[in-house]
C-alpha cells in the first residue's frame, strides 16, 4: 500500500544569509520547502517532503519539523544559498543574491506516493518546470507559490530580479492553489489593487488565488472573496511568512471552506512571525491562538 500524504511539498533548503536594516546578520538554514512543510505539520496533517541538496550539506535536513521518514533526500550538484538584504525595520523591502542554487527537480524526483496536494515551493526560477506541474496535476492537486517563477538569478553576479512568467497562462488552468504577494501579482497582471489582480489570476485558470501583504491575507475563488488580518505581535521570525501561510491554508482547505482556512493560515502565520525558524507548535497551539488573538471570529471557537 502506498504511503499517503495530505501534501508532499517539492523544494530548496537554503543557507540564508539575512541582514536587518540596522545591518545585524543572520545566518539560517531555510528555503520555503522548510518553513511550508512545518506550518502544514502542525495542523495535524501528514507532509512529506522532496528537496535537493549536495551531499557535503545534508546536515540541513536537520532543520525540518517533520519525521525523517517523510523526507525524500536527492543529492543535487550545488546547494542553495541566498544573502537577503533588508532595507526596512518591517522587512517588506530587500535585495537578494543568488550564492548556490540547487538542481532542478524532474518527474523521476517524485516519489510514487499517494498524495492530495503536491505543493511547489521553490526559491528560484529553474528549480522546476511548468511541464512538471501538469503531470503531477494528473495524480492531484497542485499548489504553487509563483516566487520560483517571477524570481530569476543571473548566473555570473548572483543578483537577483523579477521578471513575468511567460507560461502563465499555460499553466495557471492546472493550478488549484496560487500564492503570490502584493508586488509578485502585479509583476503576473500589471495591477495594484490585490482584488483586481486576483480576479484576474482566477480567470486566467488559478481555481484559488492567495495573495498575502505585511496587513493581511485575502483569498478569492471566482466566487467569494475574504480577507483576514496578520496580528503578529513582534516580527523577529519575519522570515517564512508567506511560505507558512499558504502551507496552513492549502492543508486546511482540503476539509474546511475557505474562509475558515483563511483565519486558520493567518493565525499560523501570525503566531510563527513572534519567533524565529520554521514553526514548531502544535493544532491546540494554533486554536488557542485563534481564541484569544482573533476573538470576534466564532470559526473555531474552543471554549
Amino acid at each position: 500500500m502506498k504511503k499517503h500524504y495530505d501534501t508532499l511539498t517539492i523544494g530548496h533548503i537554503s543557507l540564508d544569509y539575512n541582514i536587518d536594516y540596522l545591518d545585524n546578520q543572520i545566518i539560517e538554514v531555510g528555503g520555503a520547502v522548510i518553513y511550508s512543510s512545518a506550518a502544514a505539520y502542525a495542523g495535524g496533517y501528514k507532509v512529506g517532503v522532496v528537496t535537493k541538496v549536495a551531499p557535503e550539506d545534508k546536515d540541513r535536513l536537520n532543520t525540518f519539523v517533520i519525521p525523517k521518514e517523510d523526507i525524500f533526500y536527492i543529492p543535487s550538484k550545488e546547494s542553495t544559498s541566498i544573502r537577503n538584504k533588508y532595507h526596512t525595520a518591517d522587512k517588506e523591502r530587500r535585495t537578494c543574491t543568488c550564492i548556490g542554487q540547487g538542481d532542478s527537480f524532474k518527474l523521476e524526483d517524485i516519489p510514487d506516493v499517494d498524495c492530495d496536494v503536491y505543493h511547489f515551493a521553490g526559491l528560484i526560477y529553474g528549480d522546476f518546470t511548468g511541464d512538471l506541474m501538469i503531470e503531477l496535476s494528473k495524480r492531484g492537486k497542485i499548489a504553487v507559490d509563483v516566487q520560483a517563477l517571477l524570481r530569476h538569478a543571473d548566473r555570473s553576479t548572483g543578483r537577483m530580479y523579477f521578471e513575468d512568467w511567460k507560461d502563465k497562462k499555460e499553466i495557471l488552468p492546472y493550478v488549484d492553489y496560487l500564492k503570490t504577494d502584493t508586488a509578485e501579482a502585479e509583476i503576473l497582471t500589471g495591477q495594484t489593487d490585490r482584488i483586481v489582480a486576483a480576479k484576474m489570476l482566477h480567470e486566467w485558470g488559478a481555481k484559488e488565488v492567495v495573495i498575502t501583504n505585511s496587513a493581511e491575507v485575502l483569498a478569492y475563488d471566482g466566487k467569494e472573496l475574504y480577507t483576514c488580518p496578520i496580528r503578529a505581535r513582534n516580527l523577529s521570525g519575519r522570515s517564512g511568512r508567506g511560505d507558512t501561510t499558504f502551507a496552513a491554508y492549502i492543508t486546511e482547505r482540503q476539509k474546511e471552506n475557505m474562509q475558515k482556512a483563511l483565519l486558520w493560515a493567518t493565525a499560523t502565520v501570525s503566531t510563527k512571525m513572534e519567533a524565529p525558524g520554521p514553526y514548531k507548535g502544535k493544532r491546540e497551539d494554533i486554536l488557542k491562538y485563534i481564541d484569544e488573538i482573533y476573538p470576534e471570529y466564532d470559526l473555531y471557537k474552543t471554549k
